[in-house]
């Protein structure tokens, strides 16, 4: 069966995207651009091969599609920004065999301008032709939440920024298949400041209530009592909760720095959420000085070490700090994931608790860091000798909160 959509990239956006793009009908080739971060179980490969997808086994089967759409990850680089190394090496990839007429979209998060500034020269000197004229080029943000089972790619409204008007109609007509809503965007850096805006909106939150949550513990304040109360406001407020940091793919962007100015913002968040991991030692520390124990030779449980509830996916999870930081103190770890089967920190190996009420009773601390679904929290609670959620999960009162 000859495919119709090529989907370059098949990690974290481009996964999403190619099974998204199969439950609607449409034949899909997919195109790993290196070692991918997201993964197919059985079923669910079985499914997709069973709904018109497969994988490419060479690359000149990138030149027999309509829309072929970028998903490479862009990973921070030693500098700090975004490293579009995979980005690049996918459009010389498909540059060498694009046919004309064909749609291609970038998905990957990227610095404003990159679309027209480093994607179309790339394509248009491989191929020997232009982009607008004899091929449509554009940009839309990757809106997938992982694990998210009320948002999905059908009802999740999604952002289009063509090179011209005839790009964004024809990127338009693609994504249409897929969701219920598209949004015209007036051009591709609109539509890739809107990814810039969206990931740095929930950092920056992140970061304020982060912020909240070590000045209400230093007040005496319950500060999830105070969430509670304050989301209950219709109007002019989105509830945040605090955790031990913030992981996943998506980075926040300060990408305003070639135009002379940062976002001071974006800044300041970033360093309030890399502080939150070392408060969570501290807590760890001081709640085992006020009974009586040391950090140094303390048992310490972690509970769920992913960066997401219910997902195998260990991006940027702040759970490896952690643990680096009890280590460091001489603290004796172990840790419970119902998704991840071993665990290794400092290139060795943390001791997987296989009983998880009798290994929370038998440890002098429980620190849950990711609220598991599988997880009877009430139950943790009573069988831990002392619990720090750091997820304001627990029934209130059962634990200590961050």
């Amino acid at each position: 069966m000859p495919a119709d959509l090529a989907v370059i990239g098949l990690g974290p956006y481009g996964l999403p995207l190619a099974k998204a793009a199969v439950a609607a009908g449409i034949p899909t080739l997919g195109y790993r651009t290196g070692p991918e971060a997201a993964s197919l179980s059985p079923a669910e490969l079985r499914r997709m091969l069973s709904g018109g997808f497969r994988h490419a086994t060479s690359p000149a089967e990138l030149g027999r599609v309509r829309t072929a759409v970028i998903c490479a990850p862009t990973p921070r680089g030693a500098d700090g920004g975004l490293d579009l190394s995979q980005v690049e090496a996918a459009a010389r990839t498909l540059a060498a065999r694009l046919r004309p007429h064909t749609t291609v979209i970038l998905e990957s998060p990227v610095p404003p301008g990159t679309t027209e500034n480093v994607l179309r020269p790339l394509l248009e000197e491989g191929s020997g032709m232009v982009a607008g004229r004899d091929f449509h080029l554009a940009y839309s943000p990757s809106r997938i939440d992982p694990g998210n089972r009320d948002f999905t790619p059908t009802n999740t409204p999604k952002v289009i920024g063509g090179l011209t008007p005839a790009c964004t109609e024809s990127a338009a007509a693609f994504y249409g298949r897929l969701t219920d809503k598209v949004v015209r965007a007036r051009g591709p850096r609109e539509a890739e400041t809107v990814q810039v805006l969206e990931t740095n909106f929930r950092h920056v939150n992140i970061a304020l209530v982060n912020e909240m949550a070590v000045l209400c513990h230093d007040m005496g304040v319950d500060l999830w009592d105070v969430i509670r109360c304050a989301e209950t406001k219709p109007f002019g407020f989105h509830a945040f909760r605090p955790g031990p940091g913030v992981g996943g793919h998506a980075v926040p962007q300060d990408l305003t720095a070639h135009a002379g100015r940062t976002l001071r913002m974006v800044e300041l968040a970033q360093q309030v959420n890399s502080q939150m991991p070392q408060y969570v030692v501290q807590r760890a520390a001081a709640l085992l000085n006020e009974h009586g124990k040391s950090a140094r030779g303390a048992r310490i449980l972690l509970l769920g070490v992913t960066y997401k509830p219910d997902l195998a996916d260990q991006q940027s999870t702040p759970a490896e700090e952690v643990a680096v930081r009890l280590m460091r103190l001489g603290a004796s770890l172990s840790y419970h994931d119902p998704h991840i089967p071993s665990w290794n920190i400092l290139d060795r190996p943390v001791p997987r608790a296989d009983s998880l009420y009798e290994s929370a009773a038998d440890a002098d601390l429980t620190i849950l860091l990711q609220q598991h679904r599988r997880y009877d929290l009430q139950g943790l609670s009573v069988k831990a000798q002392l619990l720090l959620d750091t997820r304001g999960a627990t029934p209130t009162g059962a634990a200590h909160r961050l």
